[in-house]
């Protein structure tokens, strides 16, 4: 597996040493840095990790107020506290960290570490199987007209009086309009963020704020969130991520 990872650390030496030792791990693809909790978060933003490497006791947000914010993600990275001292495991593993490790760091132990970080990490199957209720939806394809699985539909664009339906390889324009499939696929966990898009709310990857206003960030394209509807989203984000945590 190839692990990208973020290190956090105030202290430039014990920084580097931690960025060194995992950067020296054959299953880490790259290690991103930062010098605190802001710029970790500024990091965390434009980029998607598998897991946090993390000092606690750092100046302004420490790493255990940091854990909290990236524990309402929609897909929080593994945490791993790395901090010369003991006092906090209880608070760590109470908020569901994949490990705890003590300074100064050694490369067994933060192999094991590593090793819990890709074990972790949900391996989707190659082929998932549909359920035998699946929803579909007619769409036509060079002539022919093909049943798409509902579950396959990544997010959904308003054009007129129609809707253009995007999975993940494709899209394909169907005559209805988004007001109704949204009414119709809110059980199924798709939220309206726009007055023209529709997502699937498991598939957003991030929420942040741009110069224009909120987007969100699926399969790496972004979609505005209209005012009315930032509120709504986050909340629903919230709620989802809690579930995981609690599941």
């Amino acid at each position: 597996m190839s692990l990208v990872v973020l290190a956090v650390d105030d202290e430039p030496p014990a920084l580097d040493e931690l960025a060194y030792l995992l950067n020296a791990d054959g299953r880490v693809a790259h290690v991103h840095r930062a010098g605190d909790a802001t710029e970790a978060l500024r990091v965390l933003r434009d980029t998607e990790v598998d897991a946090v490497f993390l000092d606690i006791r750092m100046p302004g947000l420490d790493g255990m107020e940091l854990a909290r914010i990236l524990r309402r993600f929609a897909r929080p990275p593994a945490i791993v506290f790395v901090t010369a001292y003991d006092d906090g495991a209880v608070d760590a593993f109470d908020l569901g960290v994949t490990d705890y490790v003590r300074k100064p760091v050694r490369a067994e132990r933060l192999g094991e570490s590593l090793r819990r970080v890709a074990g972790s990490r949900p391996v989707p199957p190659t082929a998932p199987p549909q359920p035998a209720d699946e929803p579909t939806i007619p769409v036509e394809l060079a002539g022919t007209t093909r049943m798409l699985p509902r579950s396959s539909v990544r997010w959904v664009e308003a054009q007129g009086d129609y809707a253009r339906l995007h999975t993940a390889d494709a899209s394909h324009l169907v005559r209805v309009s988004l007001a109704t499939l949204a009414e119709r696929w809110a059980d199924a966990g798709f939220v309206r963020i726009h007055r023209s898009y529709l997502v699937q709310i498991r598939l957003i990857a991030e929420l942040r704020l741009a110069n224009s206003g909120y987007v969100v960030s699926v399969d790496g394209i972004e979609l505005p969130v209209s005012r009315r509807h930032t509120r709504e989203l986050k909340d629903r984000l919230i709620r989802a991520a809690k579930h995981d945590w609690t599941r």
